[in-house]
């Protein structure tokens, strides 16, 4: 990315309006719009800047541009807001003098992120340090939080500041923050109760609804549905591109983040629901006997829940709201309220609610973020205020906002003027007198103490009798009408009594940027803002910690007849302390515009932007600031940037920066009058000179660079004709190399191929002679061997007899054996009867001794493994080898029962007291004792039962009380029949004839049936006349039960109850059994 080292590098337009040429509004304009469709949103008029808001985000506010406006010139890169906040930031720290930046632009100019922007930059270039970085933290949070309670959707801007903000931030000698102070000014607190169409109430209305808990709003008593509410317009509740929800857990944050406790926090959101609560409250009218009106709450829901939150009597309210008492030296006089005036007072009291607790914020808030420590500190003010307003309708509002305004472009003109006669005089430069527009009778008109605007209002609002807008009006005419900036349709001057544009209860004042029409309606009780007594007592009763210390007026002990501080007497004090506080510091502005009404990106709107041109006066502070001389700049910049245009500076000068600069402009001929020489600056005083200066420079720095392109390409060819031909001697010098290799390869290859053909003539020879001789001595050793044989045979042949090849043959089988039974022996498998290894047969012949051998060692280990076994070890086992045989691949609740042990007693009838009884009556040991469900042929539903086993009997018993409900001999059951599916249904069949047929079969369930069934079989094997019970796996059998028989059948599907077994009755005859599908 390019950087810039000069603001007149690559200008679009004109980067400082001092060099504008010619001087006009018209050319004015077109240079801010030729700016701002190139996205370069900042422009300065000599230190002031101009600050257009883009209506988007764009990347110049980045670490990166941190860093780069960093301890620069101002005038060093291209206007941008960092270069005020550095040197604003510079100054203060370096110089040790006090800053403050004033911030001013009508609604929706962007003012709020400007403030933003510069503490962020201050922030970021300042000091680092646990310490440090919690003061930094506090000042930037604080922002969040006052603009939840001060900042409101208007048609103009969707975050739009209804207050004037001032906020000292206080350093240390080394430049770090210590901690801050923040004044507020002039909360617009009648939008608590009522809000122009479009636009909505303060956001934290909103915000809470929107983003508090469900428990939070169940404690507050209040409802998400903003309708019910009549303090929040609706046309405007939901704002594209704001998140309320979002914003509240934001709000929340920032107050833990500066020091709010949760009490704290929670005593704030009841006021806030409290203001809701009291917007809700409404009037009835009651007739009383004396002929009066006396106002009624319609409903007291509200107010009763408003009382509870805020710990208030809620007779002591609902009187307040009906009775008013007036106090005159030692007599009390109580008067009834009407419908209007109860609706007054409630409204007066929820606009005095939310002002007194957003001071409070502000004091709170100030208390935090202090600085602890009572060194000398450096202080820098950032000034964020409304800026001029001129609407359809103004109001007091109005009037006292451009008031304000008035005295801010008094002491602007004041502190520009004297910054420049202080620089002039610094740099040793005649200093003449410059003339301008002195608005010092505008502000005398509106402050003047005996016949200024304010002073008569007040008067007004004191005096006693029948006091209306009109009659203050008609003061103003009387008092006023010579006056040359005031006018209205009773003035004096005739001129003005057929001039229609000026309504009866209308008066104008010229400002200094323009002419505005004030409506003189609601400007006494605004300025009034009367809070009855009787409410300021009810709200000091309240048990509301919070709620006292906002209403101190309240209390009975402290009783002040003296009629409190009108609106306009304490916003001209406030605005006097903010002046005299100005007027201490070094002063650095930003002013802001908006350049459309549509809040939309890429569009210019001339007319608008005219309009806050003049009523900011920026032509005005372009005309003082081009008085005496419009551009000056130090020496050292000066010549380094135009000394390419005289040969005796260029290219470097050695003598002092002035003499180098006075050199120049004499070989320049520029005529004296066009300059003077300060004492570390050069001084221009026409823009057609210093962009004379800036052409010739162009010209001289395009023919510069043509000569470096020149001298350039020269260099470049010359390198490259050197680089071929070192190439070339490089080339060449390889390929004779690589020439001679080659030659010295075939010489060598040749040589190589004729001695191998030598060496192998050679080395043939020797082998054929070898292999002569080889063959020679073989032949005399076969001959040997053969006749050595020959004798031996001869001479041991009387002892060989006819059957030694059957003992050498039995010897070599017994050897083969051994070393086969060794080798066995090492290659041994393991013990376990489950290891299926067997070592591999080494020879054919013994492979039936090997299958046999393998056989006995396996029934060896086995017998070895059983003889571990216990007598209930091998009984178990047994049982699981007849639960094997009798339903593998039968049934399919089998595979799940093979790891289950077969415990026998599960309801531990031997230890159970309850069972005591049933354990006696068996008088066999019990082998097996379960909990089953008897299955009702009516209903085909369970009934719980013990199941007891013993070798002769089965019982049936109850399962609370233990009661035998049934006995049966084993010699009675005839056979036992279950399904195929997995399920633990099973019937007993008993004989036909038999002592216990007469009840019939029982049709049971169970868990563990193949634990059931098994035993059962065993118990019959082990008998005297070893007859097993018969088992029928079948999914459909019959069960007599008494004189009937029914029929029981499986099937597969989804059961009602969920995942079991259900069993159903189908008819007299049928009992149905779903089993789940596997």
């Amino acid at each position: 990315m390019e950087v810039k080292t000069s603001l007149l590098d690559n200008m679009i337009g004109v980067g400082d309006m001092v060099l504008i040429e010619p001087l006009s509004e018209d050319a004015f304009i077109e240079n801010l719009k030729k700016r701002f469709d190139h996205n370069e949103i900042y422009t300065y008029i000599g230190s002031v800047v101009i600050s257009m808001n883009p209506y988007k985000s764009l990347p110049i506010y980045t670490a990166e541009k941190v860093e780069e406006y960093r301890n620069r010139n101002f005038y060093e890169l291209s206007p941008h807001i960092y270069a005020l906040a550095d040197e604003s930031y510079r100054s203060l720290r370096d110089q040790d003098k006090d800053q403050c930046i004033l911030i001013t632009g009508e609604s929706g100019a962007g003012k709020t992120e400007a403030s933003k922007f510069v503490m962020s930059y201050v922030a970021a270039v300042c000091g680092k340090g646990q310490e440090v970085n919690k003061v930094k933290e506090q000042l930037l949070q604080s922002n969040p939080v006052l603009e939840a309670f001060g900042n409101a959707k208007t048609v103009r801007n969707d975050n739009s500041s209804r207050f004037g903000k001032y906020m000292d931030i206080e350093f240390d000698f080394k430049g770090d923050p210590l901690g801050g102070v923040i004044s507020n000014y002039l909360l617009e607190k009648s939008r608590v109760v009522k809000q122009p169409r479009g636009e909505r109430n303060f956001h934290i209305f909103y915000q809470l609804l929107s983003g508090a808990s469900d428990d939070t709003l169940k404690k507050l008593k209040l409802d998400r549905d903003f309708s019910k509410y009549n303090y929040l317009s609706l046309d405007s509740a939901t704002v594209n591109g704001l998140d309320d929800a979002g914003s509240f857990r934001t709000v929340r944050n920032a107050m833990q983040i500066v020091g709010f406790m949760e009490d704290e926090v929670q005593s704030i959101l009841e006021l806030v629901a409290a203001v809701l609560k009291l917007g809700n409250i409404e009037f009835k009218p009651e007739s009383r006997c004396n002929g009066y009106d006396e106002s009624r709450v319609k409903d007291k829901n509200d107010l009763k829940e408003m009382c509870e939150l805020l710990g208030i009597d809620q007779s002591v309210l609902e009187r307040a709201f009906s009775y008013r008492t007036v106090e005159a030296k030692m007599e009390k006089m109580s008067t009834t309220l009407n419908v209007a005036q109860a609706y007054y007072a409630r409204d007066a009291l929820a606009k005095n609610l939310y002002s007194r607790l957003f001071s409070w914020l502000v004091n709170r808030i100030n208390e935090s973020i202090k600085a602890q420590t009572k060194t000398h500190k450096k202080v820098m003010g950032v000034l964020d205020i409304y800026g001029f307003e001129i609407f359809e309708d103004n109001s007091f509002e109005q009037f006292i906002i451009n008031y304000c305004n008035e005295k801010l472009q008094q002491i602007f003109i004041e502190l520009t003027l004297r910054e420049e006669q202080e620089e002039y005089v610094r740099e040793g430069i005649e200093w003449t007198n410059i003339e301008y527009f002195n608005n010092a009778i505008i502000c005398d008109l509106i402050e003047n103490n005996k016949n200024g605007i304010l002073a008569m209002l007040d008067e007004e609002c004191l005096r006693p009798g029948t006091v209306t807008d009109e009659t203050f009006l008609d003061k103003l005419n009387t008092v006023c009408a010579e006056h040359q900036h005031f006018e209205s349709r009773q003035s004096k001057n005739s001129k003005f009594l057929t001039d229609h544009s000026l309504p009866h209860n209308c008066f104008r004042i010229q400002h200094y940027a323009g002419k505005v029409l004030y409506r003189v309606e609601g400007f006494v009780d605004k300025n009034n803002d009367l809070l009855y007594r009787d409410l300021s007592q009810a709200m000091y009763k309240a048990k509301h910690g919070l709620i006292k210390v906002l209403f101190p007026e309240g209390n009975p002990a402290k009783v002040n007849l003296k009629r409190p501080p009108t609106a306009g007497f304490q916003f001209k004090a406030s605005v006097g302390t903010l002046m005299k506080n100005l007027l201490t510091k070094n002063p650095n502005y930003i002013r802001c515009i908006k350049p459309n009404d549509k809040k939309a990106a890429h569009i210019f709107t001339d007319s608008l932007v005219c309009h806050q041109v003049r009523y900011l006066g920026l032509m005005e502070n372009v005309r003082v600031r081009r008085a005496g001389y419009a551009f000056r700049q130090a020496y050292e910049p000066c010549l380094e940037r135009y000394k390419m245009l005289c040969k005796q500076t260029w290219p470097h000068w050695k003598g002092p920066a002035r003499k180098g600069v006075e050199v120049l402009l004499t070989d320049l001929q520029v005529p004296a009058e066009e300059f003077a020489y300060g004492r570390s600056k050069i001084f221009i005083r026409n823009p057609r000179m210093l962009f004379s200066l800036e052409e010739k420079r162009r010209q001289c720095l395009e023919n510069l660079a043509t000569l470096i392109q020149k001298i350039y390409r020269g260099w470049k060819c010359r390198t490259h004709f050197l680089l071929m031909k070192k190439s070339q001697v490089v080339v060449a010098a390889w390929y004779r190399r690589f020439a001679q290799q080659k030659k010295y390869q075939n010489i060598r290859s040749s040589a190589l191929v004729f001695q191998s053909f030598i060496r192998g003539w050679k080395a043939r020879k020797l082998l054929r002679e070898l292999k002569h001789k080889k063959r020679c001595e073989k032949a005399v050793s076969t001959i040997s061997a053969y006749w050595h044989g020959t004798q031996v045979r001869r001479e041991y042949r009387k002892f060989f007899r006819a059957d030694a090849g059957k003992k050498i043959y039995a010897f070599t089988i017994q050897r083969i054996m051994q070393k086969y039974f060794l080798g066995l022996k090492k290659t041994m498998p393991s013990m376990s009867p489950v290891d299926k290894s067997w070592p591999a047969r080494p020879y054919g012949f013994l492979d039936r001794t090997h299958q046999e051998l393998r056989r006995i060692f396996h029934l060896w280990r086995c017998k070895k493994y059983r003889s571990q076994f216990t007598e209930e070890k091998k009984a178990t086992y047994k049982e699981k080898l007849a639960a094997s045989e009798l339903f593998k691949d039968k049934k399919a609740l089998y595979p799940s029962s093979v790891g289950q042990p077969f415990k026998g007693d599960y309801v531990e009838i031997t230890k159970n007291p309850k069972y005591q009884k049933l354990n006696s009556f068996v008088e066999d040991k019990v082998l097996l004792a379960d909990m089953v469900s008897k299955i009702n042929r009516a209903n085909g539903k369970g009934a719980p039962r013990v199941f007891l086993l013993t070798k002769k009997s089965l019982f049936l018993a109850d399962l609370k009380t233990g009661q035998v409900k049934a006995s049966v001999p084993l010699p009675d059951l005839s056979s036992v029949s279950v399904s195929t599916q997995n399920d633990g249904f099973f019937a007993l069949k008993i004989k036909e004839g038999s002592t216990s047929a007469a009840k019939g079969d029982f049709l049971l369930s169970s868990d563990r049936l193949i634990e059931i069934i098994t035993k059962l079989h065993c118990i019959g094997a082990t008998s005297a006349d070893k007859k097993q019970l018969k088992v029928d796996i079948s999914d459909e059998f019959l069960v007599q039960f008494k004189q009937d028989k029914v029929c029981v059948k499986f099937i597969q599907g989804t059961p009602k109850n969920g995942n079991g077994v259900a069993c159903k009755r189908k008819n007299n005859r049928l009992l149905e059994v779903s089993v789940p599908s596997p």
